[in-house]
């Protein structure tokens, strides 16, 4: 491929897809950022951005082949399946080269209380008959089936408010991570948790709370990732950098 004939179109969604952005940007690499948009307050990229969905899997082709795109980098969250699946296969079709920066799923250590279930039903499944103070931290997406169970009591820690729970059905904590250890340690202890339910995302920005788990003794309903078809995975910027640079274009 020429030198500087390179135009990418970054799936964002996630921290490392920020960290992306900014070094396309700086590299001046033409690329466009394109993120789903369930954020009210989302993180301004330094690249063209578009928000929304493409139409499916010929809406995304249709758009690579239209926008002359010639390299496809999926930053999505680990848990966005279908954009990535849409992905894996609007690229094949259109013959365009996909890479996924994708972070590594946290794996237990010695002391962790981990049940590893397959998807959201089975995490409310998981949880224990009795009543239990319960951390959810899954997002906004998936509440409905938790708070379903009326025994419980919730901690939800959200960046954009999307609801009010009444104080005997739980607290709504908004903040944006990167978490820190201590921070997490001491929102357990203050709410007198006694469960925590999270998608295994994988990362440093979030995995305080399982370590902080780990101190407390508390048990971790671990939701495994989703099924994504066979891709390139790459696991740093820097990686897929130097494949993008390997291309012959900055």
């Amino acid at each position: 491929m020429a030198r500087g004939s390179l135009r990418v179109l970054l799936l964002g969604g996630t921290t490392e897809a920020s960290r992306l952005a900014q070094a396309l940007a700086q590299a001046g690499v033409d690329a466009v950022f394109s993120y789903a948009g369930r954020t009210d307050a989302p993180i301004a990229q330094p690249l063209p951005t578009r928000v929304g969905g493409f139409g499916g899997v010929a809406g995304l082709q249709a758009f690579l082949q239209d926008q002359r795109i010639t390299h496809v980098v999926d930053a999505t969250h680990p848990f966005a399946a279908q954009m990535s699946s849409n992905a894996v296969q609007a690229c094949a079709a259109a013959s365009v080269p996909l890479l996924a920066l994708e972070r590594p799923a946290w794996q237990a250590q010695g002391g962790d209380m981990w049940t590893h279930v397959a998807d959201m039903a089975a995490a409310v499944q998981a949880l224990p008959d009795q009543p239990a103070r319960v951390f959810l931290a899954i997002g906004k997406q998936n509440l409905a089936p938790f708070l379903a169970c009326a025994q419980h009591w919730y901690l939800l820690r959200l960046v954009d408010p999307v609801l009010d729970l009444p104080a005997a059905r739980g607290h709504v904590v908004l903040d944006r991570g990167p978490f820190t250890l201590q921070g997490d340690r001491a929102l357990l202890q203050a709410h007198g948790i006694t469960h925590i339910v999270s998608k295994n995302s994988g990362g440093a920005g979030a995995e305080a709370k399982l370590i902080a788990a780990r101190e407390l003794g508390l048990p971790v309903i671990l939701i495994d990732r989703p099924y994504i078809p066979a891709r390139t995975v790459l696991h740093s910027v820097n990686e897929v950098l130097r494949r993008l640079y390997c291309a012959g274009s900055y």
